[in-house]
């Protein structure tokens, strides 16, 4: 099972405040942990809201890019981690060992990826082999 873990951001992490030497090392320390136990499939760090953009795509088939910043900080993503795990517990074990980012609270969120077997029969095999040809595609691009 694949689990994306969201760091949710915060006034200094919108404010582009960098982490401290000893942060980015127990965040390492954490992902070089995540790796070794052969769970890590992506980890990033994510820049202000304000070297962002949102897209809204309306009913009507426009679109609107909305630059930043956004208000909502308590809405926002720092950053984030894909795990592959065996269980929704294992990938709260795993989150739970997060080291602080040097924040006085800060929120991260667990949530489920969807794999073919979640979408039951309207994926159907068509659509299975076509998504398992654009995966391996994505693979052989990562690899160059």
């Amino acid at each position: 099972m694949k689990y994306m873990v969201i760091l949710k951001a915060n006034a200094d992490s919108e404010a582009g405040v960098a982490p401290s030497e000893e942060i980015i090392n127990g965040m390492q320390k954490f992902n070089e942990d995540l790796a070794n136990a052969g769970v890590l499939l992506a980890a990033e760090g994510l820049q202000a809201s304000s070297k962002g953009a949102r897209v809204k795509f309306e009913a009507d088939g426009t679109k609107k890019v909305t630059d930043g910043p956004f208000a909502e900080t308590k809405e926002l993503v720092a950053g984030f981690w894909i795990l592959q795990v065996k269980s929704r517990d294992e990938a709260i074990e795993w989150t739970k060992r997060i080291p602080n980012p040097g924040w006085d609270e800060f929120e991260v969120e667990v949530r489920k990826v969807f794999e073919a077997e979640d979408f039951g029969e309207e994926f159907t095999p068509e659509a299975r082999a076509a998504e398992d040809k654009l995966r391996e595609r994505v693979e052989a691009q990562q690899q160059k």
